[in-house]
């Protein structure tokens, strides 16, 4: 066995080395889990140390201003015990104190003397006798008592510049004074700068007042302390010299930073070590309060980089590192093992691998031919027991015809030991008595250890033909009615075409369409029009000889190819017999529904030998069925042709001119029978024909629906209605309204109402203008998407005319649930008034009912006077037509309406 049998990228796999990756997997865990605990134990010892430094930061700073406190306490302790302290004395005392090698930070240690007014020359005078041949009290107030500085030591030359300043004038140093004055207690200002401070170095200091008074004793009253108060000892501090020794000497890698009234600005800085990163990135920080003197410092400190480098410990790397190379290490002992154990099995199964796969049926078989294995797949195959295989003639097991073949191909393999023979098809029984198809090879292997036969592995083809017959059926039939498709269908007219042309016989192909179906298909749903298609695909073939074809090309077009025919007759016949056999009602989803369909015809050789043009024949006809009523059969004449040119050049024109904006609009005005003024206008497309002139809209109309352009027509002409209404406003009329056509294409379009709302969005018009006329077909369509349609759109504020009034069937109940504000009675029920009784009564029960529902009448095709005089009695409110003015355009349009507001424009008319 070498290393070939057991590659390392199958020995990896999870199913023959999962427990070595679960071992590998736990111990990685199990590393992990080591490591970040000695993070945390690091982490924690770092947080620890941090803390106590901090801890110790803030102990020191109390116990240095303490100190500085008791120093102050001894200074005023001089003045108890001596009444008057001289310069010389005051000199010798701070010189022995050693405050620079005791008591680093402090600036000198001073005493500032409380003088009265009337005092104020005699004390200038004996200062400058003592040597302070400069000495001022500034600034001066108003009195009545100055707090000058009278001794300040060492007596340096900064020092010597503080002498004389009143501190008491700055409000800093007043508060702090006065507490220091009632209370008898030592406190501290907040952050100043020194008299004595150059100006670059104005760094952040501090001074600290201890109370004076007279007799050395501290009065109870406070009454008593403000008037027996004799002055001031104080310490002036800078806060770096202060805290640079204890910071550099506690915690030297912490950013440390003191604010003052424990308020976190650059304003109450009082302190910045600037250790940070520039980032401003730490691991650990800490805030606490300082308090003394009355005051309260923010203390805050914060680990950085230089910290936590000096804190940081190798020992989770080091945990890491082990823990992962003990895990490899056992993840490899593991494979080792797993290794020895699966090249074990390989030895021992290697056999059985071969012969159990599930897809074949493996045999072995002694030199006489008698089986002595069977792979368990014979069970999931054949259905037999593995172990019965053995006690059954395989002779038994073979179709009679095809056992030769199969003894011959056993006898030739024992002639070639160790050769896989060729392949051998034969028929095998199952358990179940049914013959499959199968196919197998020999191969010798009697010398081979282990196996000690001849095997026969066989492959079923059972499946596989099934297979290849289902992807028959999907490629060549319709997989909802399971007529055949387009494919097959085109195969099947050319065999027929070609046959025709040989014997001369003629055939026929029929193009059929269900009339409706859309409708139908959106209103109950997509899963009843299946179901209808269905059933109408069994009614079909069930008109025509079993040598005919029936074809579902997609959607609700069928085509039946007659293979043989005697001539129209029989063909006409045919079409006549699948009209009665459709027209009828079905049940869809507990719905009645009617339906019928429209049948083009064409002859086979006498209309075209070619199958695409026959096909696009036989479509032609169908067209001029639907256009002939529906529910009925038309032939194919070479005039369809020429009508299908002519339009599909027309077709080409309509969007041509489209493309190059020939369309104009013309307008109609409406008139107030009640005012006798124009209140609105119709808008009406017109083409400008390069060969026709002026085309009116009924010409091209149908075209534009049919076609699909009456989208992009249509939002043209709204378009520029709108234009048009901004015109007329500039002109002075901002009342009039314009009206615009609307057809059932567009509406149903599914981005309409987007359309709407972007045409009023960018062209400014008021939607209170809008008047938008919906054909009366309009209702037909699914109510429930109407209804919410026609609210979106009255929510816009447009207002809804229902146009066409009487023309079609229109329910009542919609008129009432719909949001329709005016309805136009058909032009048509106006042209037969007052001649026709039937037209009179349907115009006056029109507006009646309207005047019921709440809605406005509005009357278009008014021609004579007599029509007019009419619908005034009627209690028509509006009326529109050829009486008044025709269709013009924008210019003529102004003119007109100049004109009807100098005179009445029904008297005029």
């Amino acid at each position: 066995m070498n290393r070939k049998d057991l590659p390392l990228l199958q020995l990896l796999k999870p199913h023959n080395a999962w427990v070595a990756w679960l071992l590998l997997v736990l111990a990685i865990a199990i590393t992990l889990l080591f490591w970040q605990f000695s993070i945390l134990l690091v982490e924690d010892r770092t947080e620890a140390r941090f803390r106590t430094q901090s801890l110790q930061l803030k102990t020191a700073i109390e116990e240095r201003l303490l100190n500085y406190e008791q120093v102050l306490a001894g200074s005023a302790g001089l003045f108890s015990v001596a009444g008057d302290v001289s310069r010389e004395q005051w000199s010798e005392y701070v010189h022995k104190v050693d405050i620079n090698r005791y008591y680093p930070g402090i600036q000198g240690i001073g005493y500032v003397e409380r003088i009265g007014v009337r005092e104020m020359a005699d004390h200038i005078a004996s200062v400058r006798a003592e040597g302070v041949h400069k000495y001022l009290v500034k600034p001066l107030g108003v009195g009545p008592f100055y707090y000058p500085m009278v001794y300040l030591e060492p007596g340096t030359e900064r020092n010597r510049k503080a002498l004389g300043y009143d501190a008491f004038s700055d409000p800093v140093h007043r508060k702090a004074m006065e507490r220091s004055r009632d209370d008898a207690i030592p406190t501290v200002t907040a952050k100043v700068v020194l008299v004595q401070e150059e100006l670059a170095e104005g760094q952040a200091s501090f001074l600290m007042y201890y109370p004076v008074y007279q007799g050395g004793e501290v009065p109870d009253v406070q009454a008593e302390r403000r008037r027996l108060l004799a002055g001031y000892v104080f310490s002036a501090f800078r806060m770096n010299n202060l805290l640079d020794g204890i910071v550099g000497l506690i915690s030297p890698f912490l950013d440390v930073r003191i604010y003052d009234n424990g308020v976190v600005s650059r304003e109450n800085l009082m302190y910045g070590s600037n250790l940070g990163s520039l980032d401003n990135e730490f691991s650990f920080d800490m805030s606490q309060t300082v308090s003394h003197g009355g005051r309260d410092w923010l203390l805050q400190t914060r680990s950085t980089p230089a910290f936590d480098y000096l804190a940081s410990d190798p020992r989770p790397s080091i945990v890491l590192g082990s823990g992962v190379a003990i895990s490899l290490l056992l993840f490899m002992v593991a494979l080792v093992l797993i290794r020895s154990r699966l090249l074990a099995q390989i030895s021992e199964g290697r056999y059985r691998a071969i012969t159990e796969g599930a897809a074949n049926v493996t045999l072995v078989m002694n030199e006489a031919g008698v089986p002595l294995y069977s792979s368990p797949s014979s069970f999931d195959i054949l259905g037999f027991d593995p172990g019965e295989v053995q006690g059954l003639a395989l002779e038994n097991l073979v179709h009679e015809d095809d056992w030769p073949l199969l003894r011959q191909g056993f006898d030739d393999a024992i002639q070639a030991p160790g050769q896989q023979m060729p392949v051998i098809r034969a028929r095998i029984r199952d358990a179940a008595d049914n013959w499959r198809d199968m196919e197998g090879t020999y191969t010798d292997m009697l010398t081979v250890p282990g196996v000690n036969g001849v095997v026969l592995s066989l492959r079923d083809l059972t499946q596989l033909k099934a297979a290849q017959a289902e992807l028959h059926r999907l490629a060549f039939y319709d997989p909802l009615t399971g007529l055949a498709n387009r494919q097959l269908f085109r195969d099947r007219l050319n065999n027929v075409v070609s046959r025709s042309r040989r014997s001369g016989e003629p055939a026929a192909l029929m193009f059929l369409d269900l009339d409706g179906f859309k409708r139908i298909n959106d209103t109950l749903g997509h899963d009843a029009g299946d179901e209808l298609l269905r059933q109408v695909a069994q009614w079909i073939e069930g008109c025509v000889r079993e040598e005919d074809s029936v074809a579902r090309l997609g959607g609700d077009e069928f085509v039946v190819l007659l293979s043989q025919v005697s001539g129209t007759d029989a063909a006409a016949k045919v079409a006549e017999a699948i009209l009665r056999r459709l027209c009828q009602r079905v049940r869809l989803n507990d719905h009645e529904v009617g339906i019928t369909v429209s049948i083009g015809i064409t002859m086979i050789l006498h209309d075209s030998e070619d199958p695409g043009a026959l096909m696009k024949f036989a479509d032609l006809a169908m067209y001029r069925a639907k256009e002939m009523g529906r529910n009925t059969y038309q032939f194919f004449t070479p005039a369809m042709n020429i009508k299908a040119a002519r339009r599909l050049l027309q077709q080409e024109e309509l969007a041509a001119a489209l493309d190059g904006e020939r369309f104009v609009l013309h307008y109609q005005p409406k008139v107030d029978l009640v005012s006798e003024r124009v209140i609105g206008v119709e808008a009406f497309l017109r083409w400008h024909h390069p060969e026709k002139g002026l085309v009116s809209a009924q010409q091209f109309i149908g075209l534009a629906e049919e076609t699909g352009l009456i989208v992009r027509l249509g939002e043209m002409a709204l378009r520029q209605a709108c234009i048009q209404v901004q015109a007329l406003e500039r002109a002075g009329f901002e009342d009039l309204k314009m009206a615009v056509n609307l057809s059932v294409r567009q509406v149903t379009d599914t981005h309409f109402l987007d359309m709407i709302r972007q045409v009023i969005t960018e062209t400014g018009v008021s939607p209170e203008k809008l008047e938008l006329e919906m054909p009366v077909e309009l209702l037909n369509e699914d109510a429930r998407m109407l209804r919410e349609l026609l609210i979106s759109l009255n929510d816009l504020g447009v207002c809804l005319i229902l146009d066409d009034f009487g023309a079609g069937a229109c329910s009542l109940v919609a008129l009432q649930q719909l949001p329709l504000d005016v309805i136009k009675i058909d032009h048509r029920f106006i042209r037969d008034i007052p001649y026709n009784v039937s037209a009179t009564d349907v115009a006056s029960a029109v507006i009646a009912l309207a005047r019921k529902l709440h809605l406005t009448v509005v009357a278009e095709g008014v021609e004579t006077p007599q029509q007019l005089s009419f619908l005034k009695s009627a209690g028509c409110t509006q009326c529109q037509g050829n009486l008044f003015s025709y269709p013009l355009d924008e210019d003529a349009l102004i003119g007109f309406l100049v004109r009807q507001y100098e005179r009445p424009l029904i008297s005029g008319s």
